[in-house]
């Protein structure tokens, strides 16, 4: 919402989703108060992982990576996790826009969520 910019196409938030953040709708999704939107983790990626899944220890799904840090691009060659970051997409926000935003929250009824 700190980029909200309805002079600029890009970053003008929708109504709806501005009206969820206003009043703090964010359901079962919220943690301390608010939606996680991305992480970062020291997972190890390459070029082309963009969209690829991030599970947890028990191979639960827990966000989708979509970036890494300049530093991580030398993975391709030589792995040092404290270097190398990934980016990703929580997944509890992911939810948030399917059932809250969206309203298509029928679609989450043929997913098995972990909580």
């Amino acid at each position: 919402m700190e980029k909200d910019n309805p002079a600029i196409y890009d970053y003008d938030v929708p109504a709806r989703l501005r009206e969820l953040f206003e009043t703090k709708d964010f359901g079962r999704y919220a943690v301390h108060g608010d939606v996680p939107v991305c992480f970062t983790a020291s997972n190890h990626t390459s070029g082309g992982n963009s969209g690829s899944p991030v599970v947890n220890g028990r191979g639960e799904l827990i966000g989708i990576n979509f970036d890494r840090n300049w530093e991580g691009t030398m993975s391709d060659i030589m792995y040092d996790p404290e270097m190398c970051r990934n980016i990703s997409l929580d997944i509890r926000y992911v939810l948030f826009i399917i059932d809250k935003f969206a309203g298509a929250g029928y679609l989450l009824e043929e997913m098995e969520i972990v909580e």
